[in-house]
């Protein structure tokens, strides 16, 4: 049977001489593979420039219920990016925001919210003149309300937050996990910021990379097997370019 859905790519991998299995987030099924065949083809109905990371696609494809690979039957990008894939900063932050991403998400099942907040990230991000040296900060910090871990934000004005439980605390925890001042304030700023007030925040770069590893330690506390993120080395780079 057909099915019409929104799909944002996240990996894909080469199967055949001319073939390619993709890991798309879909609207309507979740996360799941698809065999594509005959991309690498000068003539291909599908190209592989429309499968590269975080594009935004329209799709109809079959689905089978268990399947470990589905099958897509039409597929267009529903929307075309026209500053990422040129802009150096921008294709960077893709670059990172992908991999957290691909990381963080391993299950099958739909999760309209989720996935409505990645595919309009993805649009803004394409379309925003300001801000982005903050982007990928608050996009992780929401992204957690998604994944199930999403900060506490009661007690705010105590003086340490606590990344392994994700509290505010007023006495100092034990262990090495722990936010003071700066980080704490930076990280309460974006707690209660919106996408449109990141560029308001202002973080000196040494402390932008420091909350950034902050970040990812807070995901690799709260998800098994998030491993280490690579692509936030090049990110830094550009951003102190």
């Amino acid at each position: 049977m057909l099915h019409k859905t929104r799909g944002i790519v996240l990996k894909t991998t080469d199967y055949s001489e001319s073939s390619v299995i993709v890991q798309i987030l879909t609207e309507k099924f979740g996360l799941q593979s698809y065999l594509i065949n005959g991309v690498k083809k000068p003539k291909a109905k599908i190209r592989q420039n429309m499968l590269q990371p975080l594009h935004l696609l329209d799709m109809v494809v079959y689905y089978k219920p268990g399947g470990n690979i589905q099958r897509v039957a039409e597929l267009r990008q529903a929307h075309i990016l026209q500053n990422i894939p040129y802009d150096t900063v921008k294709s960077a932050l893709a670059l990172f925001l992908n991999e957290v991403l691909y990381k963080s998400i391993r299950h099958q099942d739909p999760d309209q919210t989720l996935f409505e907040y990645v595919f309009h990230s993805i649009e803004l991000l394409d379309e925003i003149t300001e801000g982005t040296e903050n982007f990928h900060l608050f996009f992780l910090m929401r992204l957690t309300q998604f994944l199930g871990f999403y900060p506490d934000s009661l007690n705010s004005n105590a003086p340490f937050f606590d990344l392994k439980n994700g509290v505010y605390c007023n006495t100092k925890p034990t262990h090495l996990f722990v936010l003071e001042l700066p980080y704490k304030k930076y990280w309460s700023d974006l707690i209660n910021s919106t996408f449109d007030q990141t560029d308001q925040i202002k973080i000196p770069g040494n402390d932008r990379r420091a909350l950034l590893e902050y970040l990812l330690d807070y995901y690799r506390l709260h998800l098994d097997n998030f491993g280490e993120v690579k692509s936030h080395r090049i990110l830094e780079e550009v951003l102190s370019a």
